[in-house]
Formats: structure tokens, sequence, C-alpha cells
């Protein structure tokens, strides 16, 4: 076995999380302590198990090839995993390649379906989302009414003030809107309402949002599209995918470096068909995910210390961005039962969507 299985044994072994080192076939390599602790087996014992028999689905197997090239981490929720002398136990699992193979980490779930110390349900994007945006909108709702009145007690000083003073108060008065401004797109994040899903084509929704795009925040880039087009329709709430798409188009197009610094940058659109990924459902049963849609760009690629928290809320590169953007997307992508992943390095940055098939009448 190459180097890096063995070489950082001890850094798999500190995770405080059940984690496995495990081949591309799938077999498990290593084991942690937390592991061992979570199956009740030694790390000896699982050593040349293969993974199925731990889980039993092809949920992480599947999701162990797509890392394995390259295309992104993978976190997949409520996994059925087999733990001997107590039964199945459901937790989230995270894949990410390691080049001769893969690491999984696993977050178990509490009797009632819970990530303890998070809310919600879901993969671990979606419940970081919804617990912070719950707590976003208290604090916005309590914070919006003082606001208002600095804002007023400001334009109010400002009657009477000028030159330098006066600008003081319009300094405050434009920071209080901006601040405002923030919390009413808080506000409307946490009240997305359900998807009201239709079997819908892909690439007329690409379509949608490139054509929009293309008239606005990335009128500056290229388009390119790479469209399989034997793909099936998916079921999804046109509107709120075409928001999905136009956030993704607007973060390729705001990460290329300044006009005058580069050439014109290009945002591909890509769709293809990927057998075997699922995810499972709120009812808990696994559903394929096959349909997959890409929007990468050329820019820098994202900042290394974000990069793995992308979809959280409030995460931004940007200076005054709000981190909400990718958080939205999300969410949205998993109420529609699908996954959403990133994968960013110089040069190419690739924000990947994995959708169901709509169910033919």
């Amino acid at each position: 076995m190459s180097a890096p299985w063995r070489d950082d044994g001890a850094l798999w072994d500190a995770l405080p999380a059940p984690a496995f080192l495990v081949t591309l076939d799938g077999t498990i390599r290593h084991a942690n302590p937390a592991a061992e602790a979570f199956l009740t087996l030694s790390a000896r014992a699982l050593a040349g198990t293969p993974l199925a028999r731990l889980v039993g689905e092809g949920d992480v197997v599947a999701a162990i090839a797509r890392a394995s090239h390259g295309q992104a981490e993978v976190v997949l929720s409520e996994v059925s995993v087999s733990v001997p002398r107590r039964g199945p136990a459901r937790c989230d699992v995270r894949v990410a390649s390691l080049g001769a193979g893969a690491l999984l980490l696993l977050t178990p779930r509490d009797a009632s379906g819970h990530v303890p110390g998070q809310v919600g349900h879901g993969a671990g994007q979606e419940g970081a989302a919804k617990g912070a945006i719950g707590m976003a909108q208290m604090l916005a709702h309590e914070i919006k009414n003082p606001l208002a009145g600095i804002s007023g007690a400001a334009q109010l000083l400002s009657m009477n003030l000028s030159g330098g003073d006066r600008e003081m108060t319009d300094l405050i008065v434009a920071e209080t809107r901006r601040v405002s401004t923030l919390l009413e797109r808080v506000e409307a994040f946490g009240a997305t309402p359900p998807p009201r899903p239709v079997a819908v084509n892909l690439h007329d929704l690409l379509d949608r949002a490139r054509r929009s795009a293309a008239l606005g925040h990335a009128a500056h880039m290229r388009f390119r599209e790479d469209y399989d087009p034997s793909l099936p329709r998916t079921s999804a709430d046109p509107d709120q995918m075409v928001q999905v798409l136009l956030n993704l188009m607007k973060n390729a197009a705001e990460a290329q470096p300044p006009a005058a610094a580069r050439p014109q940058g290009t945002i591909t659109l890509r769709t293809f068909y990927e057998g075997g990924l699922r995810r499972r459902g709120p009812d808990g049963v696994p559903r394929p995910v096959p349909l997959q849609i890409e929007v990468i760009d050329d820019g820098p690629g994202l900042p290394p210390h974000i990069a793995e928290h992308v979809f959280e809320p409030f995460v931004s590169g940007r200076e005054n961005g709000t981190g909400l953007g990718l958080a939205l997307a999300a969410r949205i992508v998993g109420d529609h039962g699908g996954l959403v992943a990133a994968r960013s390095g110089p040069g190419r940055t690739a924000f990947r969507l994995s959708l169901p098939i709509a169910e033919e009448e």
C-alpha cells in the first residue's frame, strides 16, 4: 500500500468521528479508534472487510467511485450502517478522495434521526444551514426595529448639520440601510416555500438561467455548453431551480479577477448522466439522483479556508458578500431530493447538482 495510507495513520486516528480508509473497490484498509468504538470491532478485524458488509446499499460504494474520479467531495444523508450487536444505525457519510482510495467520515445520528449538535435533517450542509438561519432569523427580527430607530434619528440630526458632520450622519443612514437589506435577505432565506415540482427538461432550465445571467451579472463572461441531449426530464420547481442556477452563474462570474487584469472568463455549463448515485429521502428509502449539472468557471478557485464550508450560510470569499447564495442553493437542491457539491482549484471551480429523474405519469 502506498505511503499516504501508512504515514497519515496518526492523523486519521486523531479524528473524533468514526473514520475509514478504503480502497477504490470498497475494501476497508484502516479504521480509527472512534470507528472501533462505534462498531465495537477492532481495526484488525475490520481490515480487509468489504465495505458492503457494513453498508448494504450502493450509496457509499458509488460515492467512493465518484470521489476517486476527482469530481467532488460527496456527502450522503442518513445511510444505514450495520453495527454488530446493536443493529443498523443511521449516519451521514462524507467521502473524500485520497488518490489511492478514499476517506470516509461518519456522523452518527441519534434515535430521532438528528445529527447530535445540529438542527434539521438531510445532508450536513442543509442541517448547518437550517440551524444557523433559524438563529439568524430570530436576531434579524430583534435587530430591525432598533435599526430603524437609529436610521431615523440620524436623518433628523442631519437636518441641522452641514459639511463633515452631515457626512457622518449620511454614513450612518447608508450603513443602517445596508444592514437592513441584509436582514431582509436573511428573513427571505428562511421563508423559502416548499418546491412545487413538475417534470422539466434540464436544458430548458439552463438556457433560461443563462439568458438572464448573460444580460446581467455575467454579461462580461463567455458561455460554453457541453450538454447530453439524451437526458430524461427531472422533477423540479422551475423557478426555484433557475434561482439555484443563477446563483451558481453569478458566483462563477464574480470569481473572476477584475476585467483589467484578465482576458474574458468562461462559464461552462455541462450535463451528463451518472448512474449509481443515490440520496436517502425523508422516508429512509434511497433514491437515484443520476442527472448531473455542472457550472464550471476558469477563475482562480475558492479560497482554501472556505472551500469546505462554501455551502454554509454566511460563508463568503468576497468582501461584503452575504454568504447566502450558495447556502440557499444547497437548501433548494436538498428540498428537491438532490445533492450539491463543489470542487475547486486554480483555473477550475465546478459546482455540481445531482437530481432525480421525473416519474412518468
